[in-house]
C-alpha cells in the first residue's frame, strides 16, 4: 500500500501538473498574440492550438488497466487492484497474528489440573520421612497393633521412658546402636517389665560391660521367652557371667548369642550354664570360638540337660577331638532332635564320631544332623545307611563324599 502511493506521487502528479503550467503559459502568449494581429488570421492557428493543448493535456499513460481495476486510496489517490489486494492481504495477516495471540493467552490461563495424561495414572512417589514415624505406623498396621502415641511424640529424643505403654509382648530394637549405655536401660526396664515375651537386642554394639548389666536383669525377668543377643562385641567376660544367668533363668526358651566372641573360659562357663538350665528349647552360638573346651563342655552340658531340642555351634573352630567329646554326651541325651555342626575343622573323623553316638544311644530323639561344608569318606557312608535303619526319620547334610586312595601300580 505505501509502495502505491509513493508510486502515484512520483509518476502521475508530476507530469499533470507540468502540463497544466504549460498550457496556462500558452494561452497568456496566444492572447497577447491576438491582440497584435487581425482577426481573420485568428481562428485557425488557436484551433491547432487547441488541439495541441488538448494532446499535451493527456496524462502519459501510467496504466492500461480500466476504472474497474482502479481505486482511490483514502487521502485521494488512485490505487490499483494489485494494491488494493495486497492492503487486504496485510489485513488478514495482522488479524490472523492478533487471533494467534489471544489463543496463546488463553493457553497459559489453562492449568496443568486440566491436562489428562497417561502420566498421571501412576502412583505418586512418596516422600521419605526422616523421623521414622511413617515406618513405625506402617509396621504398627502390619502387626494389627495400636501405635503408641507417646512413642510418636518423643522418638526422637535421646531419653525416652516407656513405662506403663502397653507396649505389647514384643518388642524388636536390633541394629540401633544402643550401645552399653542402652543395655543398662534396657536391664533396669527388665527388672521391672513382667509383660514382655520377645526381646530382639541383635546388633546393638554391646560389649562386656553391657552384660554386667543384662545379667541380673536376665535372673530376676521370669516371663521373657526369646531373647536374641547376636551380632555384638560380647567377649569371654561376658559368656561367664551370662553362663551363670543363664543357668539360675527360669523363663528363657530360646537365646541367641551367635556373631560374638565368646571363647576360652567364657565358652566354658556358658556351657555349663547350659547344662544347668531345665527351660531352654533353642541355643544358637554359632560364629563363636568355643575351640576344643567348649565343645568339651558342651558334651558335658547335653548329658545333664534333658530339656534342650536345638542346638548350633556351626563355625566355632571345633576340632575333631573337640567332636568327639561332644558327641559322648550324645550317647545319653533324649531330647536333642538337631544339631548343627557345620563348617567346622572336625573332619571326618568328627562326623563319625558324632554319628556312632547317636548310633549307640536307643533313646536318641535326634532327627537332623548338618555337617555342611565337611567332607566325610566311605566309612561315614556306610555307618550313616546302617543308622538310617535304627532312626527311619534321621536326616544328615555333609559337604560330599571323598573317595580312598589307591596306590598305582607299577
Amino acid at each position: 500500500m505505501v509502495h502505491g502511493k509513493k508510486f502515484a506521487k512520483e509518476t502521475l502528479l508530476p507530469s499533470v501538473l507540468e502540463d497544466r503550467d504549460a498550457e496556462a503559459e500558452n494561452e497568456k502568449l496566444e492572447l497577447e498574440e491576438v491582440g497584435a494581429q487581425p482577426s481573420s488570421r485568428l481562428r485557425k492557428p488557436f484551433i491547432k492550438e487547441s488541439e495541441n493543448n488538448q494532446q499535451r493535456a493527456s496524462p502519459p499513460e501510467v496504466d492500461v488497466r480500466g476504472l474497474k481495476d482502479q481505486c482511490s486510496s483514502p487521502d485521494g489517490n488512485m490505487l490499483d487492484r494489485g494494491e488494493r489486494e495486497g492492503e487486504e492481504e496485510e489485513e488478514e495477516e495482522e488479524e490472523k497474528e492478533s487471533e494467534e495471540e489471544e489463543l496463546r493467552g488463553e493457553e497459559c490461563v489453562i492449568s496443568d489440573e486440566d491436562y489428562d495424561t497417561d502420566l498421571e495414572l501412576g502412583d505418586k512417589e512418596e516422600s521419605y520421612d526422616p523421623t521414622g514415624q511413617t515406618s513405625y505406623v506402617e509396621a504398627c498396621e502390619m502387626l494389627q497393633v495400636v501405635p503408641a502415641s507417646y512413642f510418636l511424640r518423643h522418638m526422637q529424643n535421646s531419653e525416652l521412658v516407656m513405662m506403663h505403654r502397653g507396649l505389647g509382648p514384643q518388642v524388636d530394637l536390633s541394629d540401633n546402636r544402643l550401645g552399653d549405655y542402652g543395655a543398662q536401660a534396657i536391664a533396669g526396664m527388665l527388672k521391672e517389665n513382667n509383660t514382655l515375651v520377645s526381646l530382639n537386642l541383635s546388633g546393638n554394639h554391646f560389649t562386656d560391660r553391657a552384660a554386667d548389666d543384662l545379667s541380673p536383669a536376665l535372673i530376676t525377668n521370669t516371663k521373657l521367652q526369646h531373647l536374641d543377643l547376636s551380632h555384638n562385641a560380647l567377649g569371654e567376660h561376658a559368656g561367664q557371667i551370662l553362663g551363670d544367668s543363664v543357668s539360675e533363668n527360669t523363663g528363657l526358651r530360646s537365646l541367641s548369642l551367635a556373631w560374638n566372641c565368646i571363647r576360652g573360659r567364657g565358652a566354658v562357663m556358658l556351657a555349663s550354664g547350659l547344662g544347668g538350665n531345665i527351660f531352654l528349647r533353642s541355643v544358637d552360638l554359632s560364629y563363636n570360638g568355643f575351640g576344643k573346651e567348649g565343645a568339651i563342655a558342651l558334651g558335658q552340658a547335653l548329658k545333664e540337660n534333658n530339656v534342650l531340642e536345638e542346638l548350633n555351634v556351626s563355625n566355632n573352630r571345633i576340632p575333631p577331638e573337640g567332636a568327639i567329646r561332644l558327641a559322648m554326651g550324645l550317647k545319653v541325651n533324649k531330647t536333642i532332635k538337631c544339631l548343627n555342626m557345620g563348617r567346622n575343622p572336625i573332619q571326618t573323623a568328627g562326623c563319625y564320631g558324632i554319628l556312632k553316638s547317636i548310633q549307640e544311644n536307643p533313646d536318641s530323639a535326634m532327627e537332623a544332623l548338618n555337617f555342611s561344608d565337611i567332607t566325610v569318606n566311605q566309612d561315614f557312608e556306610d555307618l550313616y545307611t546302617t543308622v538310617k535303619e535304627i532312626f527311619p526319620a534321621l536326616t544328615v547334610n555333609h559337604g560330599g563324599r571323598i573317595g580312598t586312595f589307591r596306590k598305582v601300580k607299577a
